[in-house]
């Protein structure tokens, strides 16, 4: 997992609530064995829709997606993560997010940011009036900022999931940052080999 300060960018405005992972992946794309290609099936029912967000070109490249409330629930998914952050998106802006998926986007190196109704509403505004608004997530200050906006706002993030974004740690990680104390009891542990 990479290490991740700041996610600067535009964003796509997905203004739906209740998003769940079969929505965000559909079923049929966790046939593939290979942990890459996920972003084709990325909204897939949804992008047959003529003016669905992903398929206008003002918000290509973008790399903030600015959802509404209850985004990512549903199944444990991370295929659904996967997705998202294969199809270029660094950060995932909303009033609220299932707890598994949340969970699964901080081990994988997307950042879930919670903010108020109002202030993703007002982002929406921004967005959609300019395309090319700059917004600013920032994992060591915890705060969004879309200055066009004047929105300048903190979001909540425990202290270990902030630890693991600024150091691109991954459980595996987190693990061998521990490889000195693992060591150090596993030399002094009794053998317990016949002999």
């Amino acid at each position: 997992m990479k290490a991740v300060e700041i996610v600067d960018g535009t964003g796509v405005p997905l203004k739906r609530s209740d998003v769940d992972t079969d929505q965000i992946i559909p079923a049929v794309w966790l046939k593939q064995v290979e942990r890459t290609g996920f972003e084709k099936g990325l909204f897939s029912a949804w992008r047959d829709e003529q003016d669905f967000v992903l398929n206008d070109q003002r918000y290509s490249g973008a790399s903030i997606l600015v959802a509404g409330p209850a985004f990512g629930v549903g199944s444990s998914r991370e295929h659904a993560v996967w997705a998202i952050q294969q199809y270029g998106f660094d950060a995932v802006i909303a009033p609220s997010f299932s707890d598994i998926f949340r969970n699964n986007c901080t081990k994988n190196g997307l950042v879930p940011v919670v903010l108020g109704e109002g202030v993703v509403e007002a982002i929406w505004d921004a967005i959609e009036a300019d395309p090319l608004t700059a917004i600013v997530v920032d994992v060591r200050r915890l705060v969004v900022e879309v200055p066009a906006a004047g929105i300048s706002e903190p979001f909540p993030m425990a202290s270990d999931v902030q630890h693991r974004f600024l150091n691109g740690l991954d459980d595996i990680g987190i693990t061998l940052g521990k490889s000195g104390a693992i060591d150090a009891y596993e030399a002094a542990r009794p053998s317990y080999l016949p002999g």
